[in-house]
């Protein structure tokens, strides 16, 4: 379970990247405009927007199972790619990323890890 110190930091990092959105108005006109904004935001945010921390996959993805077999394809891509031209690769065959075993927001202090 989450200590109230991480969720406040996982509050406050998800509360940034929704303000920092290239579209997040000056203002919304009503509370409706809010959340129809955020309902946008959110949606695109899990379902659409690949991210790097996570190997270039969606929250959805990985939430679902489906990061595996779309990372498969990608590799099956990218070889496929490597074995027509690989100097174009510098001859080295490329890997898709991989999510890692566990993503941190905060990572905490060596010495709280080496005590789990």
């Amino acid at each position: 379970m989450e200590s109230p110190g991480n969720l406040d930091r996982i509050s406050e990092s998800a509360f940034k990247t929704f303000k920092y959105c290239p579209t997040f108005p000056e203002r919304f006109g009503c509370m409706e405009d809010a959340r129809a904004f955020s309902d946008v935001f959110f949606d695109n945010y899990n379902h659409v927007h690949r991210h790097s921390g996570i190997g270039l996959h969606t929250p959805a993805s990985v939430h679902y199972g489906t990061h595996l077999e779309i990372r498969e394809q990608r590799q099956a891509i990218l070889s496929a790619a490597f074995d027509a031209n690989p100097i174009r690769f510098r001859r080295i065959s490329p890997r898709a990323p991989t999510i890692p075993e566990i993503v941190w927001i905060n990572a905490p202090i060596k010495e709280v890890l080496a005590n789990i």
